[in-house]
């Protein structure tokens, strides 16, 4: 898909020798084989890891597969790149791109025919990528589009569905590969500027927005703004519209009740960010308040979850196992999170596994609830991970908090030996 006429002026001109034989892009790594012609590193490493042994552009048989880096045209290739972004063409192009939105600054302006244009443009394949860090290099396009998630009284749906569509234009910056650090750094930047009337704004399109893949959009540019510095992440954190958001984007399931993966990790990413903080204890609280332990706990259960998804979600209960309000809410539905967090123990990673135990311990040893002790003492598997935990390499202590909670499978030895269901020889531990 290609801009309307008014903006086929963005088009920037590539001479034919900066382009890969392969992949017809402009080399980021150029570098020549024996047969003297040049390629960019990675298309040409991908057609030798095939298993091919002639050179792409001549079919000649290639008695060496040394590629020696292509110093002179590199160099020739990022003068252009440079030259190209800040021409007056370049800069002038990307001026009448972001100018509509940057005049339509009247509360009720329809911002979004605009950025769906600029949105299509980023979004085609056809297009290089070169151009498209010229264009958003060039006339603060990327600050543009950011500012359009501060501008106050655009809670009507033209207002809205404007948000939305700056949002899918910056999301696509932050994850798309070919784009330079320098533009995703620029786009972290505008969302910082003001960054509550940014985390607001999220907030709206992940309430309001018109589609799963708008709210998850939305997800992954709080996470930016998270990252983006204290003043930035405190704001965000502080923000309860944001955060509601986040745990309902968790929770978020379709017709047949299925968790989606995407909206799951995107949300649990934030909250996990936001429960790590070390600028505000108390937002451990809100995130509980909020309904953040049981949507964590749902996405352990959840079959679409995988194990990142899962040590986000560990991490977040254990930041509120730390909180009187966290093991209130862990207890007080400890027949599904006790069971969760003993279900993905040593299927997170050595993080989250080291999270879940500590959250065990938190709540049946520390605390010694009742009603959490018994969900973990009849949690199919439980002893099982817990030696497997101690022989895992965990740190010391992780291991101790484990040797603590063995002492739960004592009170039973039949529950005991129900829950040692592994075929492997251990010594027991009493």
């Amino acid at each position: 898909m290609r801009l309307p006429p008014q903006h086929q002026s963005l088009e920037v001109k590539i001479p034919s020798y900066f382009r890969c034989p392969i992949s017809l892009d402009v080399m980021r790594s150029p570098v020549s084989l024996c047969t003297g012609v040049t390629y960019d590193r990675a298309s040409i490493q991908r057609w030798l890891d095939s298993g091919n042994t002639t050179c792409p552009a001549t079919m000649l048989p290639l008695p060496s597969t040394d590629l020696v880096p292509n110093l002179t045209l590199r160099s020739l290739i990022a003068r252009w790149a440079a030259a190209s972004c800040s021409s007056p063409t370049s800069a002038d192009s990307a001026d009448s791109t972001t100018s509509r939105v940057a005049s339509s600054s009247g509360e009720g302006n329809d911002l979004a025919p605009a950025l769906r244009e600029l949105a299509a443009y980023l979004d085609d394949d056809d297009v290089d990528d070169f151009k498209k860090n010229a264009i958003l290099g060039a006339g603060r396009a990327a600050e543009t589009v950011a500012s359009v998630l501060q501008r106050k009284g655009e809670e009507d749906v033209a207002g809205v569905e404007g948000v939305e569509a700056a949002v899918r234009v910056l999301a696509w910056v932050i994850a798309a590969d070919g784009v330079d650090d320098a533009n995703k750094k620029r786009v972290a930047a505008g969302l910082a500027a003001d960054a509550a009337a940014s985390a607001l704004s999220l907030a709206r399109v992940m309430r309001r927005g018109s589609s799963l893949e708008a709210r998850v959009d939305a997800a992954r540019l709080a996470e930016l703004l998270l990252s983006a510095g204290d003043s930035a992440a405190a704001a965000a954190e502080t923000s309860q519209q944001l955060v509601a958001e986040l745990v309902r984007l968790v929770g978020h399931a379709d017709e047949k009740g299925a968790l989606d993966s995407h909206a799951v990790d995107a949300g649990l990413s934030c909250l996990a960010a936001i429960a790590a903080s070390p600028r505000r204890a108390s937002a451990r609280g809100e995130l509980v308040r909020l309904g953040a332990v049981r949507a964590a706990a749902r996405a352990l259960n959840s079959t679409t979850s995988d194990s990142a998804a899962c040590a986000k979600a560990l991490r977040v209960l254990e930041a509120a196992a730390g909180c009187a309000e966290g093991r209130a809410a862990l207890c007080a539905h400890a027949e599904e999170a006790v069971p969760a967090v003993i279900g993905r123990m040593m299927k997170a990673g050595r993080d989250g596994n080291e999270a879940a135990v500590a959250v065990l311990w938190a709540v049946c040893h520390r605390y010694r609830d009742r009603r959490a002790c018994d969900a973990a003492a009849a949690a199919e598997g439980g002893l099982t991970r817990l030696l497997l935990l101690m022989q895992s390499g965990c740190s010391p202590a992780a291991r101790q908090m484990a040797m603590d909670l063995l002492k739960i499978y004592k009170v039973n030895a039949k529950s005991c030996l129900k829950g040692y269901d592994t075929k492997t020889t251990h010594i027991m531990p009493f």
